[in-house]
């Protein structure tokens, strides 16, 4: 069954919702017409918030808590009736996790456990998906890709916190979950850019606030290379695996790197603030590697061979145009506000028809 017709009438439960991946999850999960509900800390809206433009709160059964409140968290999973389960809610920031690794722990390792306690005790969840991240990994900066199966480390909070999100994960699935015949996968996206980003410390986010207080962008590691990608290809990866593990448990009940084929050695810092500013028709950009703060790598790519193979997924938007997608989302709702929702499900209807005839 492909993923259109799955998730029609499904119940979904979403943590983090009010956040930039999030909130694109949801309105491609209610395009979909699936019943979502919504768990996470109320929207931060310091430079703005998806979830508050686009008008969310009024499209899914939406739930104020945090992941680490267990009795609230199993609470509303019960009265969900969720079939699925995303968990995307973390601190999602490694220069956040260096001001403040505590919470950052609580949040990304302590809350998936909290989500997976919640998980195993309502009757009515089939599968769950846990959304962690590409730094997952002990990134030792060579020049070949991460496979699922290398080591889990960190040498920052945020990226050590994900790697326990992992073990977690992977004690909860033996323990509990394959026993029950409940679906329990990880997913390790690469770096998700698109619109509907307002993060601090994110590269294009950043560049958006500089051209509207008519400043320079300043990079702070020009030269660092990710596995850039649009956050849609990603969240195609999500849906995929979520529909795959429902319906087949034990076969996919297993780590997923989703990670774009086409970034390489020449995608640096620099090139995509450089292509995102010509997209965008306006900004200048300046180098200043004094505002580094903590450790960052300097290169990170990952093998998303397996998620091809078993999956079928691929990339849809190869990275420049993933690029210009974001630019153009921001040049809009930048002039127009209002259009944040539709605009966004402009960008999820034209990906829907691509990935249909890829």
């Amino acid at each position: 069954m492909g993923v259109n017709a799955f998730y029609r009438g499904r119940r979904v439960f979403l943590t983090g919702h009010t956040g930039f991946k999030g909130a694109w999850l949801s309105l491609w999960l209610r395009r979909l017409d699936a019943e979502v509900t919504g768990y996470a800390l109320p929207p931060e809206d310091a430079r703005g918030n998806l979830f508050k433009l686009a008008g969310l709160s009024g499209l899914m059964d939406s739930v104020e808590g945090d992941v680490c409140d267990v009795e609230a968290l199993k609470a509303a999973m019960a009265r969900s009736k969720a079939e699925l389960v995303f968990h995307l809610a973390a601190q999602p920031l490694v220069l956040k996790s260096y001001a403040d690794p505590f919470e950052t722990y609580r949040s990304n390792a302590l809350g998936t456990v909290g989500v997976l306690e919640a998980a195993r005790h309502s009757p009515s969840v089939r599968a769950v998906v846990v959304v962690t991240t590409d730094k997952c990994y002990e990134n030792r900066e060579w020049p070949w890709p991460y496979r699922e199966d290398d080591a889990l480390g960190g040498r920052d909070p945020y990226s050590s916190s994900k790697a326990m999100a992992e073990l977690a994960v992977s004690a909860f699935r033996r323990s509990f979950f394959a026993e029950k015949g409940v679906g329990l996968a990880s997913a390790r996206a690469g770096n998700v850019i698109g619109g509907g980003d307002y993060a601090a410390d994110r590269i294009l986010p950043d560049i958006v606030e500089a051209i509207a207080q008519g400043r320079p962008a300043v990079l702070r590691n020009p030269l660092a290379v990710r596995p850039w990608q649009h956050v849609l290809d990603a969240l195609h990866g999500y849906l995929l695996l979520g529909a795959r593990l429902a319906e087949e448990p034990a076969a996919y009940g297993e780590a997923f790197n989703f990670s774009p084929g086409d970034t390489g050695p020449e995608h640096t810092v620099r090139r995509v603030a450089e292509t995102f500013v010509r997209a965008f028709g306006r900004g200048t950009i300046e180098v200043d590697p004094s505002t580094r703060r903590g450790h960052e790598a300097s290169y990170l790519s990952l093998d998303s061979s397996k998620a091809r193979r078993r999956l079928g997924w691929r990339q849809i938007l190869p990275t420049d145009e993933a690029i210009a997608m974001s630019a153009a989302w921001y040049r809009d709702v930048a002039a127009d506000p209002s259009s944040a929702r539709e605009r966004t499900l402009a960008d999820i209807a034209a990906f829907r028809d691509r990935s249909a005839h890829a």
